[in-house]
């Protein structure tokens, strides 16, 4: 089986969850702008252009729902792209964003992405989806090849595993520093756990950020990896 079909299989099975993952729901509501509040915070420490100078292109882009916020916060079509590796997930990409947003469909790993030519590569749930070392090593490369000097990985995953999921693997910070070495990271933790956000909002929205504002109970990391701003060696 091919990694396409793997990952469409795996998603295939999430979808079957029904409506677990729709915006109407509360706990969804909440886990969102938690971490678009999140990303903002961290772009903000992305000093030296101002959000429609950036360069941005996004790993595993979905429906293109972060590349819509990217928009919504002022980076600039032209300067935006996406890449994912499923045909129906890239066609409901197409649906939304404008034109003049670069979509490629396929491989990451093998995407004509120009060297040093992005200033921010996203890559949200990305890497927890990969359960083989050697697609997330050559993945990482990829990212860190397209990056400029002063750029930035901005990466949202699992923390720890998941016991109900056997299609994603939580990623620890010692394994983000062995796919980024040359990286300096910055941490946020980040997302109620998701059986627990559900079983609260039910009883009521405002039980998320109280339980929330305990670490232990979030289970996903929210990650700025930023390469040096320069590479030369001092004579």
């Amino acid at each position: 089986m091919s990694r396409g079909d793997d990952l469409a299989t795996r998603y295939a099975r999430r979808a079957a969850l029904g409506d677990r993952y729709s915006i109407l729901r509360p706990e969804v509501q909440c886990m969102l702008m938690e971490r678009q509040r999140a990303t903002l915070d961290l772009l903000a420490t992305q000093a030296g252009k101002p959000l429609a100078e950036l360069r941005a292109v996004e790993v595993g882009c979905g429906s293109g729902g972060n590349l819509l916020d990217l928009l919504r916060w002022g980076l600039r079509p032209e300067r935006l792209c996406g890449i994912e590796l499923l045909p129906e997930r890239a066609a409901e990409s197409r649906a939304v964003l404008p034109q003049a947003l670069r979509l490629i469909e396929g491989d990451a790993t093998t995407a004509h992405i120009a060297p040093a030519s992005q200033d921010l590569v996203l890559a949200f749930t990305v890497f927890s989806s990969l359960l083989d070392d050697s697609t997330q090593h050559a993945l990482a490369l990829a990212m860190w090849r397209w990056l400029a000097p002063g750029g930035a990985v901005l990466a949202y995953d699992f923390a720890v595993d998941n016991p109900r999921n056997r299609d994603v693997r939580g990623v620890p910070l010692a394994r983000w520093a062995e796919l980024f070495p040359e990286g300096t990271p910055l941490v946020r933790r980040v997302t109620l756990a998701p059986p627990l956000a559900r079983a609260a909002c039910r009883l009521s929205p405002r039980l998320y950020p109280l339980l929330n504002a305990l670490p232990l109970l979030r289970t996903h990391r929210l990650l700025r990896i930023a390469k040096p701003a320069s590479t030369a060696r001092l004579p």
